[in-house]
């Protein structure tokens, strides 16, 4: 009788345990569901259809590339040989406005080309390298500012310890 009652207990903490165990499994897969849910809510990993993607043209009575003057109304670039150019190469990444301020020489912009297309992920521009730095060295030159202006209207004041 004691043999019986020892395999009975046994049996039953053994089928307790497989209970865990798939209790356990279920919990710890739902929990992965769950996560993935909250990371992917549109499940995209799961679909093999292609995004639909939608092209957007720019009517021609639009001023989207407008010129008044002498500047380029959507950019601020001047307007000049190599502008275009140089819109549709600089203006992927960045503002124009960032383009304008750097104002380098010939040699500053190919270096800093050159750090773009190592670190930054830019094309290959080819040919249009030439244009750019051109249309931006000519149009955007180095200021020569020198020392800062001199401060003026001033009201000074004793700093107390």
């Amino acid at each position: 009788m004691k043999k019986q009652n020892h395999d009975k207990l046994k049996r039953d903490f053994q089928e307790l345990y497989r209970k865990t165990i798939l209790a356990c499994a279920v919990i710890g897969i739902g929990a992965i569901i769950l996560v993935y849910l909250i990371v992917d809510p549109g499940l995209s990993a799961l679909k093999t259809d292609v995004p639909q993607t939608e092209l957007v043209s720019v009517p021609e009575d639009d001023d989207y590339d407008k010129i008044e003057n002498g500047i380029h109304v959507r950019t601020g670039f001047i307007d000049a040989p190599g502008m275009m150019v140089t819109v549709q190469n600089c203006t992927n990444c960045h503002s124009a406005k960032l383009v304008m301020q750097n104002r380098m020489n010939e040699e500053r912009w190919k270096s800093t080309i050159k750090w773009m297309q190592e670190t930054q992920n830019l094309w290959d521009l080819g040919e249009n390298e030439a244009v750019i730095i051109n249309y931006l060295v000519t149009n955007y030159p180095p200021k020569k500012v020198g020392r800062r202006a001199v401060l003026t209207d001033i009201e000074w004041y004793q700093l107390e310890e």
